[in-house]
């Protein structure tokens, strides 16, 4: 990386600064253990984390998406729940809800916190909770507090809702509304693995030992390293053309709906966490390029003649980037 003075540190912060290649690389070895292959979704995701956003991660079935969001969690030592999303499940199964309890003669009332009060929650198959379950989760993840009842409870630092879904099943789920999909920083697919990953995958786990993990950063750490990822300077070119990447999407041809300013911090923020993951002190246009696809991907809404011609947002993106 270069030179510390780069950045605006604070004292505590220095040793995080000079250590973060090695924790980088060791975060990466450490998944690399239980994940096989998935380099460009590892990274992705890591990039939501120092950037402190939320991921929203789809592919089909038996891809390996909450074995990835589990082996992050352990890797960075952070409190972890998982909520199994399904149509039957309500709004209080997520934030919690108030008992009343019998103590020395007198009843008080409780709050039992949910599964929502973790550093990363994992929602499973999201889509399949109801519209009014997954509003539940609107309030956690824009404001990272929770409102019950007429008390308001903030959730502890850092916070991440990392959510799965698959793009296949229809029956029994739900689309997200765009304003819960806006809330996610990034929306990743995972692909099917190469011939040689999927046989290391047999070979890995047809064994008796079963791979683990160990935790590499602290709690501490990792939010020292967020503070870093924001001081990461961009220049104001990038910052023009990430600007007027947002704003093509609004009147592009073919989209219905273009983007939300929201986008143009996230995908500045991206850019900055994966210059920082690599190992710069600077944001190239390289990062700004790559980004912009898990950052707009499902936050464009296409039109309904793009749709039935088979066109897709990526495509849409690659085509606003080669204009821009």
């Amino acid at each position: 990386m270069g030179s510390p003075c780069a950045f605006k540190m604070k004292d505590d912060m220095i040793d995080v600064y000079n250590d973060a290649p090695a924790i980088f690389e060791t975060i990466r070895d450490e998944i690399g253990k239980v994940v096989v292959g998935q380099k460009e979704a590892i990274e992705h995701l890591l990039v939501g984390i120092l950037a402190g956003g939320h991921t929203l991660l789809e592919s089909n079935p038996g891809l390996g998406k909450t074995l990835l969001v589990k082996t992050i969690s352990q890797t960075t030592g952070l409190s972890f729940k998982r909520i199994q999303c399904t149509p039957d499940l309500m709004p209080a199964d997520i934030t919690g809800t108030t008992i009343i309890e019998e103590v020395d003669g007198s009843k008080e009332f409780r709050f039992e916190p949910g599964p929502i009060f973790a550093n990363i929650v994992l929602a499973d198959e999201i889509n399949r909770a109801s519209p009014r379950t997954q509003s539940a989760m609107l309030e956690a993840m824009q404001e990272k507090q929770v409102t019950v009842g007429n008390e308001t409870y903030t959730l502890d630092e850092p916070f991440f809702v990392l959510a799965t879904q698959n793009p296949i099943e229809m029956e029994g789920t739900f689309p997200l509304p765009e304003a819960q999909l806006d809330r996610f920083l990034l929306k990743v697919f995972i692909d099917y693995p190469s011939i040689e990953e999927e046989y290391e995958i047999a070979e890995r786990y047809t064994g008796h030992a079963i791979p683990t993990v160990s935790r590499v950063v602290t709690r501490r750490e990792l939010l020292s390293l967020q503070q870093l990822t924001r001081d990461v300077p961009i220049s104001d070119d990038l910052k023009t053309a990430a600007i007027k990447t947002i704003v093509a999407t609004r009147d592009w041809v073919g989209v219905e709906y273009g983007v939300s300013p929201r986008a143009s911090i996230g995908l500045t923020l991206a850019a900055k966490a994966r210059a920082f993951l690599q190992g710069r002190d600077y944001v190239g246009m390289d990062d700004l390029k790559a980004m912009a696809y898990p950052i707009l991907r499902h936050r464009i809404i296409l039109s309904f003649e793009s749709e039935r011609k088979g066109v897709t947002t990526d495509q849409v993106i690659s085509d606003i980037l080669e204009g821009i």
